[in-house]
């Protein structure tokens, strides 16, 4: 009962690229670089093990950006000539590159780093995606008619990807879409069939991440906007019930998110976000296990995994670690009180 999994990305040691930052530049190149990222994959697996992890991941050691590190295997986008563009209907800025011609994956994105991770652990093992709406939203359409139809046409290439990790021996996939709470009519219109192609076929257990975003100014200035209660899930947790996903991944530690919204997902597994990533201060396992059982209401407790907010990449490495090990002991001090 209450399983524990990361929601995405984990900091990268300080040789690999530099610490707390976003984007943050390698400090190797080559074979040095390709021999460094499969060392912080290791470690960051056998730290999550530690840590007492259920469900561990290779962390996104191997990215530079959860979008950008599936991009960069892609033809049909120039990362040549970037521009700058907002995304998350301009929450930010960023340089971003450019979608030139027709899209295609003509080998692997992640084959390294899944199949380093699947060989290190004999933990269950998830992968995370960039889901197609926001990899639409993070690269600028020179080419296609439409946004809708270039997130198809990612989605197929997401699907081609998610079926050779499965392959790999991944047991959970899940794609990460934080512009499913800026874009909700669009979500409607095309995201939720974008996701549906995605992972088509597969046989492995899917989820879906759908978040505040990672805990950098941008992201908490805008929070500060959005008033007493965060209804934006309102809108979109019952179109992600009827679709075929397994497991949806919500931010529910100190989020403003009424956990009744929860009955909307009723069904799904829910990866219940009880690490706030947006603060350096680390969770007692009674604040997790208080986040678990106000989950407990509104959702099967057999139905509820124990989860972070968001990514923890911006995090200082100690501060992260030291969550997830929080993690897991408030995970456990609920298991023993509804075991």
């Amino acid at each position: 009962m209450f399983p524990t999994t990361i929601a995405g990305s984990l900091p990268k040691p300080h040789w690999l690229a530099e610490p707390n930052r976003l984007w943050a530049p390698w400090r190797l190149e080559g074979a040095a670089l390709d021999t460094a990222k499969r060392d912080a994959t290791i470690l960051a697996l056998k730290l999550q093990e530690d840590c007492g992890i259920d469900v561990v991941s290779d962390g996104e050691q191997s990215r530079q950006h959860f979008v950008h590190g599936f991009l960069e295997a892609v033809e049909g986008v120039d990362f040549a000539h970037k521009v700058e563009m907002g995304i998350r209907a301009d929450r930010y800025k960023a340089m971003v590159p450019t979608v030139t011609g027709p899209l295609r994956l003509p080998g692997r994105a992640h084959a390294g780093e899944s199949r380093i991770a699947r060989a290190h652990t004999a933990h269950k093992l998830k992968f995370n995606l960039p889901g197609p709406m926001t990899l639409a939203d993070t690269v600028a359409n020179a080419y296609y008619g439409s946004r809708a139809e270039m997130a198809m046409a990612l989605a197929d290439l997401l699907n081609q990807e998610a079926r050779a990790l499965e392959a790999d021996g991944v047991d959970v996939i899940q794609l990460d879409e934080p512009a499913f709470l800026v874009y909700p009519e669009e979500v409607r219109e095309w995201g939720i069939a974008a996701l549906q192609r995605a992972i088509e076929g597969l046989r492995c257990t899917t989820a879906v991440h759908i978040c505040y975003g990672y805990g950098i100014k941008a992201n908490i200035d805008w929070k500060a906007t959005l008033g007493g209660e965060w209804r934006q899930y309102e809108e979109i947790f019952p179109l992600l019930k009827e679709s075929r996903l397994d497991q949806v991944s919500v931010e529910c530690r100190n989020s403003r998110v009424p956990m009744r919204l929860l009955r909307l997902l009723d069904g799904k597994d829910i990866l219940v976000g009880a690490i706030d990533v947006a603060t350096d201060a680390v969770e007692t396992p009674e604040e997790v296990a208080a986040v678990i059982t106000e989950a407990i209401r509104y959702v099967a407790k057999e139905k509820i995994i124990a989860c972070t907010n968001c990514g923890m990449v911006p995090m200082q490495w100690d501060v992260a670690y030291a969550k997830l090990a929080a993690l897991c002991r408030g995970a456990e001090l609920a298991r023993q009180k509804f075991g």
